[in-house]
């Protein structure tokens, strides 16, 4: 038996004296994607258009994609009530392993990134190890990991970095998608790549599918679901987005391979986190530690997990990161802990542990991203980027304590 988190999975209820449930808005889980479109339509007031040109989506994605795929690890951490603070030096260990293998051993390419795949695993093994099993509380072991493996990339890399990586890391890092079935003409707006076109569809097609799925789902077993005219406007809007930002990107260099790689973590950690099994046991371990203990859930191996798969999507970001920049660097991901955190609370994710999404780390990184991004765009200087960002994080935050006592009061 599992405890499943009630705060993601039940639609919100509300009664009125002697009448029937009905529908209301969830602030906490729609907030952030009101707030995502306000910040990119103040910034494409603010740079003329120059915001959602077709170059700059592309940017966006391609230079956030290493703090988005940590986002996706951390969240996990976070919903089961820890933290890490070790991402940046294992993404900089990672690459620095990879280098080492691919470039100094001439180790062919898909056996390097397998090995430093591993090496990641191992370090979140580790790690996960102190924290599930010893005891350590998460924020003491991966404080200290932070230090030992900056320290282990730097006896690795000493002061000088190593490249360059094979084309094969660079195309997935920097590259894109060809043109496989030609260019069709958009009017006004040029031409675009076909392939990168039905790709779009088949993910609005998704969209559509598992929404209606699930809303079936909710409505069979009873629980309230949003009414049909606002469910059908909610994914007009997604579909929207989603053609928008393909069509974007379709003119000017195709999808990015690390969109692709991105789109399949996604996809792949939203149906952990919705349907399997496991879980719903990190909802469970975040949100009450105590009954999903009484109810079975093996907690210390969960947590012991959680921690492995940190570090392996750590070691994924390290290949992309060193990727990009064509070399392993011994400064490399400084600070990355701090945006990926940052990620999942500004996505939803509580302080207490026990809520949060994947597709709300990923926007959390977006923002965070867009905002970078923005600031640039401006010729804002560094220290007012850090602090709309810090101002952003800490909203973030605080609209999660006052959802929190809003819906306790109205109990």
């Amino acid at each position: 038996m599992s405890v499943a988190p009630t705060a993601e999975r039940a639609a919100p209820l509300s009664r009125t004296p002697g009448g029937p449930r009905r529908f209301q808005l969830n602030l906490r889980q729609s907030g952030i994607y009101i707030a995502f479109a306000a910040i990119v339509l103040l910034f494409t007031i603010l740079t003329g258009g120059d915001m959602l040109a077709p170059q700059n989506i592309s940017n966006i994605i391609v230079q956030n994609s290493y703090i988005l795929i940590l986002a996706i690890g951390m969240i996990l951490v976070i919903i089961a009530g820890h933290i890490d603070l070790s991402v940046g030096s294992i993404v900089a260990a990672s690459g620095a392993v990879a280098a080492v293998l691919m470039v100094n051993h001439d180790v062919p390419w898909p056996l390097a990134v397998l090995l430093t795949l591993v090496v990641g695993g191992l370090i979140g093994a580790w790690q996960g190890y102190w924290v599930a099993y010893f005891g350590i509380p998460a924020f003491i072991v991966t404080l200290a990991g932070m230090l030992l493996f900056r320290a282990v990339t730097y006896t690795i890399l000493g002061n000088r970095g190593i490249g360059p990586f094979p084309e094969e890391v660079r195309t997935l890092s920097n590259g894109f998608t060809s043109g496989f079935l030609g260019n069709v003409g958009l009017g006004a707006l040029g031409g675009a790549d076909l392939f990168s076109l039905l790709l779009g569809l088949a993910a609005v097609a998704g969209i559509v599918v598992t929404q209606w799925r699930s809303r079936a789902g909710r409505a069979r077993y009873g629980q309230v679901v949003e009414p049909l005219p606002l469910f059908i406007t909610k994914i007009a809007l997604a579909a929207v987005v989603v053609m928008f930002v393909v069509v974007q990107l379709a003119r000017f260099r195709n999808v990015p391979w690390v969109l692709v790689l991105l789109a399949a973590l996604v996809i792949g950690y939203s149906v952990l986190t919705n349907r399997a099994v496991f879980g719903r046991q990190i909802y469970a371990v975040g949100g009450n530690l105590q009954a999903a203990t009484l109810s079975g859930v093996k907690v210390k191996s969960v947590v012991f997990w959680i921690f492995v798969n940190m570090g392996v999507l750590a070691a994924l970001a390290g290949i992309i990161f060193a990727g990009r920049l064509n070399q392993a660097n011994p400064t490399g991901g400084d600070q990355f802990e701090l945006d990926a955190i940052a990620a999942a609370f500004i996505g939803g994710a509580a302080v207490q542990g026990g809520v949060g999404k994947v597709v709300g780390a990923i926007t959390g990184g977006l923002i965070m991203g867009v905002i970078n991004n923005g600031m640039s765009l401006i010729g804002a200087p560094s220290e007012q980027v850090m602090l709309v960002k810090g101002a952003v994080l800490l909203a973030a935050v605080a609209f999660d304590v006052w959802t929190k006592r809003r819906a306790g009061a109205s109990r």
